[in-house]
């Protein structure tokens, strides 16, 4: 039965990390194996290589085929180096000893490429962040300076906007303070020519009132004349009947001897009060 030393694929999608197994060559590749002597990570830098250094140099010896993969892990790890020096061992070319020294030897000289691969490595790792900061600070220094040249234009404009904002203020200002005096001057012509108005007015008001007040000062000066006369009337009217009550007295004496008499003097002395009453109600009126 030909076996093969292969590789098994495992993992996931763009991770994929392989197993490395001892097969037959008829078998599919991810099927049935008979031993698993290793494991292969390509994922990491460098590679992470785990293979039984004992395990696939039996399987070698035993006339195992590798794969070229495969063939070049187990050249990494020294195996085919091993499986020649024993070749040489068993054909009289060197004895044991001298193949285990040159065995030796080889590892040691491996050991130092792979140290010294992993110190550049890691250097590489280190100059490349050294640049990646580098290449940041000086990102943000030119950032720094556009965002502080930014503000200083910014700040200009702003100290501009506010003087122009300033003398656009005083000019309104001043405009208004123009405007308001014309306005304050416009309403106190106003008003003196209401005022003046008011005052031809009022002067017009009393030329017309003063006739008319004389007119009836005139009025009652006549009404008093017309009234003394009436009043004198009165006044003798009014002495008439003082002088008639001795005449009365003087009858009264006499109305026990001429009782007839006075009934006829009566008459005439009402007629007289009565005429007196009519002469009185026709001042009045």
């Amino acid at each position: 039965m030909p076996t093969k030393i292969r590789l098994q694929r495992h993992g996931k999608k763009r991770f994929a990390f392989f197993h490395v197994v001892i097969a037959d060559s008829r078998a599919p590749r991810d099927g049935k194996f008979i031993e698993k002597i290793g494991t292969y990570n390509p994922n990491t830098n460098p590679a992470t290589i785990d293979i039984s250094f004992d395990k696939a140099l039996n399987w070698v010896k035993k006339g195992a085929q590798p794969t070229d993969t495969v063939r070049a892990l187990l050249s990494y790890k020294g195996v085919i180096y091993k499986n020649h020096l024993d070749r040489g061992v068993t054909k009289g070319a060197f004895s044991q000893e001298e193949a285990d020294k040159r065995f030796e030897e080889w590892l040691k000289s491996k050991e130092d490429k792979i140290n010294a691969k992993r110190e550049q490595l890691a250097s590489e790792v280190e100059a490349t962040e050294k640049k990646a900061l580098e290449a940041e600070k000086e990102a943000n220094k030119k950032k720094a300076e556009s965002i502080a040249a930014k503000t200083a234009e910014l700040a200009e404009e702003a100290t501009e906007a506010v003087a122009e904002g300033a003398e656009q203020a005083a000019d309104a200002v001043a405009d208004g303070a123009e405007k308001a005096a014309e306005a304050v001057a416009e309403k106190a012509e106003e008003v003196a020519e209401k005022a003046t108005e008011a005052v031809e007015e009022a002067k017009e008001a009393v030329t017309e009132e003063a006739p008319k007040e004389e007119k009836t000062e005139e009025k009652p000066a006549e009404a008093e004349a017309k009234e003394e006369p009436k009043a004198e009337a009165k006044e003798e009217k009014a002495e008439e009947p003082a002088k008639e009550e001795p005449k009365a007295e003087a009858k009264a004496e006499k109305a026990e001897e001429k009782p007839k008499a006075e009934a006829k003097e009566e008459k005439p002395a009402d007629e007289s009060s009565e005429a007196d009453a009519k002469e009185d109600k026709k001042d009045e009126k």
